[in-house]
């Protein structure tokens, strides 16, 4: 089986997860500066199979899309006519971010590193990604 990328889309910065090539378990990648996102997924596209693409979508607690939204939807595009045969699917990332700094206040990080939101970004598309495999 091919793995899941999902991806927590940030103007500046953008959090990686990944899955296990069975599909089961999502676990943080990396965090890659937005200008440099498409290079990256191309040369990971190109060492391993990547079924689809996840990619968060920011919704406001009335459930309206939030202001985000208007800076992923050209990223989108991008993606698709780059990577034409891998779909994209969209998932609800209300509260990754709280939930992610969350994540490392339990698992007693430093607070030096959960300074870095590089990590809150890999950890918040980690999330994005277990929502997933959860829904599907």
């Amino acid at each position: 089986m091919a793995r899941i990328l999902a991806l927590d889309y940030g103007k500046v910065r953008t959090g990686i997860a990944v899955t296990d090539e069975l599909q089961l378990i999502a676990s943080g990648l990396t965090t890659v500066e937005t200008k440099d996102l498409i290079p990256f997924l191309a040369d990971y596209v190109n060492n391993e199979p990547v079924e689809r693409f996840v990619v968060g979508l920011p919704k406001q607690m009335d459930n309206t899309l939030s202001e985000s939204e208007d800076l992923i939807q050209p990223f989108l595009k991008k993606l698709s006519n780059k990577f034409p045969a891998i779909p994209v699917e969209r998932q609800d990332e209300r509260f990754t971010s709280k939930m992610a700094f969350q994540s490392m206040l339990d698992s007693g990080i430093k607070k030096k590193k959960r300074q870095d939101k590089g990590l809150v970004d890999e950890i918040s598309a980690t999330l994005i990604l277990q929502a997933y495999l959860n829904r599907i």
